[in-house]
């Protein structure tokens, strides 16, 4: 058993090496922090944190420092989430506010969840299953090209050019996208998908080659809109931390780039009482990942779920950043919502 001393022992030594880096031993503690007892009672604690697997001597005759089971209790019982500062919450407001489709909510989701936490920060795709159509839009950009606009409920845009093999003339554009308008605005993805498979009825033969490249390219649009993915920024703060990990850092930042495997991940994490979800260490290990720690919280987009987090070295700043990601998610789920 450990007792209350040790527990806060294991906290400062949590949040000292965070801070520094640098192994912690018992005269620093005592040095730093006001227990009101000896080193030598303190080296005791230490001892007892160290025979329960918490913390690990790093070198012979160094200090301390906490292991993945050591960062898992600091996570689940010791963690206090600091609350934003004034000047945090604005920024979020201020930075997020300015977003004029869901697209671009995500990407400033990301680089300012990035900036606050310092870490690789990753924003999952609502999975927009019940997002419906709102607008098709066909521009044409020249006499063979056209740019096929699709315009969710939810907000998001997705943009494709198509090329033409010839002329097809802006009368008969306008008629076709009053047509798709009719035959798909408010069907959801799914419904919008089989709407465009098969014979559509949307044009004459002399144009049937022309009209089925435009939908094609709307078929493809449509999935695209209902596959998970996810958006990334700050894969260069992961770097800056590569002294955190064992060998070359290049195995990590390969398993990053593999966005199947971190919703998988994403998908088997469990939400705390805190609302954030945290895997450490080893949990991570069958993602090829079991020298970071991934911490998420979950947001909505008009009845969609989805996740959004960061990723770094198990030394991290837990506290500071599992209130971001909240703060994030939260505010997330309100724009999102009023939108």
């Amino acid at each position: 058993m450990v007792s209350d001393r040790s527990l806060e022992v294991l906290r400062v030594i949590v949040q000292d090496y965070v801070a520094s880096r640098e192994p912690v031993g018992s005269k620093s503690i005592v040095d730093r922090h006001a227990f009101g007892v000896s080193a030598a009672t303190i080296r005791n604690d230490m001892a007892l944190l160290e025979e329960e697997e918490l913390i690990v001597a790093p070198h012979t005759s160094s200090g301390r420092i906490p292991t993945d089971k050591g960062y898992r209790l600091f996570v689940d019982h010791l963690a206090d989430l600091r609350p934003l500062t004034g000047a945090q919450r604005q920024a979020i407001e201020v930075f997020l506010g300015q977003s004029a489709d869901l697209d671009e909510v995500l990407a400033r989701s990301v680089r300012l969840l990035s900036q606050l936490t310092h870490q690789v920060a990753l924003v999952q795709y609502p999975s927009l299953s019940r997002a419906t159509v709102r607008h098709i839009e066909l521009v044409p950009l020249s006499d063979t090209r056209v740019l096929s606009v699709l315009i969710t409920d939810s907000g998001r845009v997705e943009q494709r050019v198509v090329e033409l093999p010839r002329l097809l003339d802006e009368a008969a554009l306008a008629e076709l996208r009053s047509r798709l308008n009719a035959v798909v605005g408010g069907l959801s993805m799914s419904e919008a998908a089989a709407a465009l498979t098969g014979p559509t009825g949307l044009g004459g033969p002399e144009v049937q080659d022309l009209i089925d490249l435009i939908t094609s390219t709307l078929r493809d649009q449509v999935g695209a809109n209902r596959q998970d993915r996810l958006v990334m920024a700050g894969a260069a703060n992961l770097v800056r931390t590569e002294d955190d990990f064992t060998g070359s850092i290049y195995p990590v930042l390969e398993a990053i780039e593999e966005q199947v495997v971190l919703l998988r991940l994403f998908g088997e994490m469990a939400t705390d009482q805190h609302g954030v979800s945290v895997s450490i260490g080893r949990e991570n290990a069958p993602f090829g990942l079991g020298e970071t720690s991934v911490l998420t919280s979950g947001y909505t987009s008009r009845g969609d779920a989805a996740r959004l987090g960061v990723l770094g070295p198990t030394r991290m700043d837990y506290s500071n950043n599992m209130a971001a990601v909240r703060a994030v998610a939260r505010y997330l789920s309100r724009l999102l919502g009023e939108n």
